[in-house]
This record gives structure tokens, C-alpha cells and sequence, in this order.
């Protein structure tokens, strides 16, 4: 989650939103690629715990318009099912004073076989270093189980961030989310409702994070869900 957008994030490594809202004064196209030795999305691995590859293009507006997308490997040891993750965002983000705000549209793409497309919309607020997003669902392709509910806003994250910046250009970004709904327990794999939380330091496109969740092991060994995660991951961006 994700190009800009999730570069745009407090740390890269902790995937997970704390959005920054300032619109570039001119329009512009970039791409960034990227690797890291773990997907981390929301405190769980999507990768198995192996190695990612990622990239995307994003376009950005004076006006605070933007819109962009994003690819990476995943593996959820779905007998093969999931291979990649597609997104497709939108929204528009400014300031005003001290505050930004971003608001936005993400769509979740995976293999056809999977079946377990999905999308979400955002809103952050940030003031600083601090900020306070809420993703909703919004709909999706997954079929609902018994005494399920997939509809709108039925699931939800809502996570805050803290980044300053220490010595000689190295940030420090701090993240809190909490996950729950019958459509995060499924496509998760674990109990509903749960903590994850993370500390990054990055600089010059270089980054280091810890990560974990209160949750205890649930699903296949190879998730480690109850165990601290370290990751190192590299990015660039271009002007194209």
C-alpha cells in the first residue's frame, strides 16, 4: 500500500499508513522500486517471511490531487493461489497551518485465483511528526460465510504515527494499529481484533524496523504472528 503512498508513510519498512499531506506545487510523475527481507503490512507478514520485490508509478497535482500504483510478490502458503498484490489508489491531501489531511481510495488486487480482492478508504490528519489514520472497507470480491459481514466499514484499522528526526538525516518513525472485523479475521487468518505495533530508523533510502503484535502464533508456522519481526529494506524514486 501503495508507491508514494506508502513511501509517504512514517517508515517505509513498517508499511503501514501515517500519511504526509503536502502537495508538490507543480504536477509530476514518479516511480520507485524497492526490495526488503520481509512484506510487513499491519504488523503481519505477506511474504511467508521472505524477501519482497516492489514498485510503482504515482502521479501528484497541484492541487493535492494524486493517484498511483503499486505491485509486490506475496505468499501467503495458500497452496499457490497468491502470488502478487496489485494496487490501485486515489485521493487528495493539502494542509492547512499545522494540519494536513489526506483522504483516499486504495483497491487491493490479487491473483484471479484468489479471489479475495478487496478495497478501502482513508483519512488521515497529521499535525507534525504526529499522525491519525482510519481505513475502512469498502467493499469487496470474497464471498461472505455464515455470519459474516463483509459490507462497508464492517472492518476497519486505524493506526498512529510518530517520526522525528535524529542524527545526521536518520528518521525515527514509531507505529500503533489495532485491526478488526469478520473481513480482517479471514483474510488474515487470525483471530479478530488484534495490536501491532513498530519502530524504523531510515535514511538515504535505507531502512531498519522492528515489528510485532499481540497476537499469539495462529495459522501456519511460517507466519510467526507472536514473534518480534526485523527487517531491512532499500528505496529509490525517480522522476520520470
Amino acid at each position: 500500500m501503495k508507491g508514494s503512498f506508502k513511501k509517504a508513510l512514517i517508515a517505509v519498512a513498517l508499511t503501514t499508513a501515517g500519511l504526509t499531506a503536502a502537495a508538490p506545487s507543480y504536477a509530476e510523475i514518479t516511480a520507485n522500486a524497492s526490495v526488503t527481507s520481509n512484506y510487513i503490512w499491519r504488523g503481519l507478514t505477506q511474504t511467508t517471511n521472505d524477501a519482497a520485490v516492489q514498485g510503482g508509478i504515482d502521479y501528484a497535482n497541484e492541487s493535492g490531487f494524486y493517484a498511483g500504483t503499486w505491485v509486490s510478490n506475496v505468499n501467503y502458503g495458500a497452496d499457490d493461489v497468491y502470488s502478487y498484490e496489485h494496487d490501485l489508489y486515489f485521493g487528495f491531501s493539502g494542509e492547512s497551518g499545522d494540519i494536513s489531511y489526506d483522504v483516499g481510495y486504495l483497491y487491493y488486487n490479487y491473483d484471479a485465483e484468489a479471489e479475495f480482492d478487496f478495497a478501502e478508504v482513508y483519512g488521515s490528519v497529521g499535525f507534525g511528526g504526529l499522525s491519525v489514520t482510519l481505513s475502512l472497507l469498502a467493499h469487496t470480491e470474497a464471498d461472505e460465510g455464515e455470519g459474516r459481514d463483509y459490507g462497508f466499514g464492517q472492518a476497519s484499522y486505524i493506526s498512529v504515527d510518530y517520526g522525528f528526526p535524529v542524527l545526521n538525516g536518520a528518521e525515527v518513525g514509531i507505529h500503533a494499529g489495532y485491526y478488526q472485523g469478520d473481513f480482517a479475521e479471514d483474510f488474515n487468518g487470525v483471530p479478530d481484533g488484534y495490536v501491532d505495533y513498530g519502530v524504523s530508523l531510515s535514511k538515504d533510502g535505507f531502512s531498519f524496523a522492528i515489528t510485532g503484535t499481540d497476537l499469539d502464533d495462529s495459522g501456519a508456522d511460517a507466519y510467526d504472528n507472536d514473534s518480534i519481526k526485523f527487517t531491512v529494506g532499500y528505496a529509490v524514486d525517480f522522476e520520470l
